[in-house]
Protein backbone atom coordinates (compact mmCIF):
# COMPACT_ATOMS: atom_id res chain seq x y z
CA UNK A 1 0.00 0.00 0.00
CA UNK A 2 2.63 2.77 0.66
CA UNK A 3 4.08 1.60 -2.74
CA UNK A 4 0.93 2.57 -3.79
CA UNK A 5 0.65 5.84 -2.12
CA UNK A 6 4.29 6.83 -2.91
CA UNK A 7 3.34 6.56 -6.83
CA UNK A 8 0.03 8.24 -6.36
CA UNK A 9 2.06 10.54 -4.57
CA UNK A 10 4.61 10.96 -7.52
CA UNK A 11 2.29 10.41 -10.16
CA UNK A 12 0.45 13.74 -8.11
CA UNK A 13 3.58 15.57 -7.79
CA UNK A 14 3.74 15.25 -11.86
CA UNK A 15 0.84 16.22 -12.49
CA UNK A 16 1.40 19.28 -10.24
CA UNK A 17 4.28 20.08 -12.14
CA UNK A 18 3.34 19.73 -15.61
CA UNK A 19 0.19 21.79 -15.17
CA UNK A 20 2.45 24.42 -13.16
CA UNK A 21 4.95 24.59 -16.59
CA UNK A 22 1.79 24.74 -18.94
CA UNK A 23 0.52 27.60 -17.20
CA UNK A 24 3.53 29.27 -17.10
CA UNK A 25 4.21 28.77 -20.98
CA UNK A 26 0.44 29.90 -21.66
CA UNK A 27 1.25 33.05 -19.36
CA UNK A 28 4.67 33.47 -20.91
CA UNK A 29 2.59 33.32 -24.41
CA UNK A 30 0.01 35.42 -23.46
CA UNK A 31 2.10 38.29 -22.02
CA UNK A 32 4.71 38.69 -25.10
CA UNK A 33 2.48 40.22 -27.66
CA UNK A 34 1.22 42.57 -24.56
CA UNK A 35 5.25 42.83 -24.46
CA UNK A 36 5.53 43.10 -28.48
CA UNK A 37 3.14 45.91 -28.67
CA UNK A 38 4.53 47.80 -25.59
CA UNK A 39 7.91 47.44 -27.68
CA UNK A 40 6.64 48.64 -30.99
CA UNK A 41 4.81 51.38 -29.75
CA UNK A 42 8.06 52.57 -27.77
CA UNK A 43 10.34 52.41 -30.74
CA UNK A 44 7.62 54.00 -33.34
CA UNK A 45 8.15 56.68 -30.25
CA UNK A 46 11.86 56.76 -30.30
CA UNK A 47 11.64 56.68 -34.19
CA UNK A 48 9.68 59.64 -34.82
CA UNK A 49 12.02 61.02 -31.81
CA UNK A 50 15.14 60.14 -33.84
CA UNK A 51 13.42 61.27 -37.07
CA UNK A 52 12.01 64.99 -35.62
CA UNK A 53 16.30 65.29 -33.88
CA UNK A 54 17.50 64.12 -36.97
CA UNK A 55 15.96 66.98 -39.26
CA UNK A 56 16.49 69.29 -36.92
CA UNK A 57 20.38 68.19 -37.21
CA UNK A 58 20.34 69.22 -40.69
CA UNK A 59 18.05 72.69 -40.67
CA UNK A 60 20.91 73.39 -38.14
CA UNK A 61 23.84 72.33 -40.68
CA UNK A 62 22.22 74.27 -43.42
CA UNK A 63 21.59 77.66 -41.31
CA UNK A 64 24.96 77.48 -40.01
CA UNK A 65 26.84 77.04 -44.17
CA UNK A 66 24.42 79.82 -44.83
CA UNK A 67 26.00 81.94 -42.15
CA UNK A 68 29.43 80.46 -42.92
CA UNK A 69 28.75 81.42 -46.96
CA UNK A 70 27.10 85.22 -46.06
CA UNK A 71 30.39 85.96 -43.93
CA UNK A 72 32.27 84.84 -46.36
CA UNK A 73 30.57 86.86 -49.05
CA UNK A 74 30.88 89.88 -47.00
CA UNK A 75 34.51 89.48 -45.88
CA UNK A 76 35.69 89.45 -49.34
CA UNK A 77 33.08 92.34 -50.07
CA UNK A 78 34.92 94.35 -47.43
CA UNK A 79 38.50 93.60 -48.51
CA UNK A 80 37.46 94.22 -52.10
CA UNK A 81 35.97 97.90 -51.10
CA UNK A 82 38.16 98.37 -48.28
CA UNK A 83 39.19 101.86 -49.49
CA UNK A 84 36.07 103.25 -50.68
CA UNK A 85 35.29 105.53 -47.62
CA UNK A 86 39.32 106.98 -48.66
CA UNK A 87 38.76 106.85 -52.27
CA UNK A 88 35.35 109.06 -51.67
CA UNK A 89 37.21 111.41 -49.58
CA UNK A 90 40.13 112.04 -51.48
CA UNK A 91 37.89 112.78 -54.88
CA UNK A 92 36.79 116.15 -54.06
CA UNK A 93 40.84 116.70 -53.81
CA UNK A 94 41.40 114.99 -57.30
CA UNK A 95 38.81 117.36 -58.85
CA UNK A 96 40.67 120.67 -56.77
CA UNK A 97 43.94 119.39 -58.72
CA UNK A 98 42.43 119.30 -62.25
CA UNK A 99 40.89 122.85 -62.10
CA UNK A 100 44.05 124.12 -60.57
CA UNK A 101 45.77 122.46 -63.43
CA UNK A 102 43.66 124.17 -65.99
CA UNK A 103 44.70 127.66 -65.23
CA UNK A 104 47.21 129.22 -67.80
CA UNK A 105 50.31 130.70 -65.83
CA UNK A 106 53.26 132.80 -68.06
CA UNK A 107 55.62 133.13 -65.20
CA UNK A 108 58.42 131.01 -65.01
CA UNK A 109 58.36 130.35 -61.24
CA UNK A 110 54.49 129.71 -61.02
CA UNK A 111 55.42 126.92 -64.17
CA UNK A 112 57.04 125.24 -61.90
CA UNK A 113 54.55 125.25 -59.32
CA UNK A 114 52.41 124.04 -61.56
CA UNK A 115 54.68 121.74 -62.86
CA UNK A 116 55.17 119.98 -59.47
CA UNK A 117 51.24 119.67 -59.15
CA UNK A 118 50.96 118.47 -62.40
CA UNK A 119 53.48 115.15 -60.71
CA UNK A 120 51.46 115.24 -57.25
CA UNK A 121 47.98 114.92 -59.53
CA UNK A 122 49.58 111.89 -61.31
CA UNK A 123 51.21 110.53 -58.66
CA UNK A 124 47.68 110.80 -56.56
CA UNK A 125 45.85 109.60 -59.96
CA UNK A 126 48.16 106.26 -59.93
CA UNK A 127 47.35 105.36 -56.10
CA UNK A 128 43.85 105.63 -57.09
CA UNK A 129 44.13 103.12 -60.22
CA UNK A 130 45.97 100.82 -58.19
CA UNK A 131 43.47 100.44 -55.55
CA UNK A 132 40.86 99.53 -58.51
CA UNK A 133 39.32 103.40 -59.47
CA UNK A 134 38.92 104.22 -62.84
CA UNK A 135 36.84 107.45 -64.11
CA UNK A 136 33.43 106.74 -66.11
CA UNK A 137 33.82 107.22 -69.31
CA UNK A 138 31.45 109.86 -70.71
CA UNK A 139 32.54 111.41 -73.87
CA UNK A 140 30.09 110.63 -76.68
CA UNK A 141 28.60 107.93 -74.59
CA UNK A 142 24.85 106.91 -74.30
CA UNK A 143 23.57 108.30 -71.07
CA UNK A 144 23.08 105.39 -68.34
CA UNK A 145 21.41 106.07 -65.52
CA UNK A 146 23.21 103.62 -63.55
CA UNK A 147 26.67 105.66 -64.17
CA UNK A 148 25.97 109.06 -65.08
CA UNK A 149 23.46 111.50 -63.65
CA UNK A 150 21.59 113.89 -65.84
CA UNK A 151 22.02 117.35 -64.78
CA UNK A 152 21.02 119.54 -67.61
CA UNK A 153 18.86 117.95 -71.00
CA UNK A 154 19.65 120.04 -74.06
CA UNK A 155 19.22 120.02 -77.96
CA UNK A 156 22.34 120.54 -79.86
CA UNK A 157 23.10 119.48 -83.75
CA UNK A 158 25.19 116.45 -84.37
CA UNK A 159 24.53 114.33 -81.09
CA UNK A 160 21.87 111.92 -80.93
CA UNK A 161 18.97 111.28 -78.80
CA UNK A 162 20.06 110.45 -75.13
CA UNK A 163 23.86 110.65 -75.92
CA UNK A 164 26.20 112.99 -73.12
CA UNK A 165 26.94 116.23 -74.84
CA UNK A 166 29.44 117.80 -72.06
CA UNK A 167 30.59 116.38 -68.68
CA UNK A 168 30.20 118.82 -65.82
CA UNK A 169 32.18 116.74 -63.24
CA UNK A 170 33.53 113.22 -64.02
CA UNK A 171 32.40 109.93 -62.12
CA UNK A 172 34.54 107.11 -60.91
CA UNK A 173 33.84 103.66 -60.07
CA UNK A 174 35.83 101.73 -57.32
CA UNK A 175 36.37 97.96 -59.24
CA UNK A 176 32.70 97.04 -60.29
CA UNK A 177 30.73 99.49 -57.74
CA UNK A 178 29.81 103.06 -58.77
CA UNK A 179 31.19 105.81 -55.74
CA UNK A 180 30.19 108.85 -57.57
CA UNK A 181 28.23 108.71 -61.03
CA UNK A 182 29.44 111.33 -63.72
CA UNK A 183 27.15 114.54 -63.46
CA UNK A 184 26.35 115.15 -67.61
CA UNK A 185 25.07 117.11 -70.33
CA UNK A 186 22.32 115.22 -72.28
CA UNK A 187 20.82 115.53 -75.51
CA UNK A 188 17.10 115.38 -75.89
Amino acid sequence: MEEKDVQSKEEFKEEVVEDTEQEIITDEKNDEPQEQEVNNEELTKLQAEKDDLQNHLLRVQAEYDNFRKRTKKEKEADLKYKSQSVVTELLPVLDNFERALQVEVEDKAAKGIVEGLEMVYRQLKTVLESEGVEEIETDGQTFDPTKHQAVMQVEEDGYESNQIVETMQKGYQLKDRVIRPAMVKVNQ
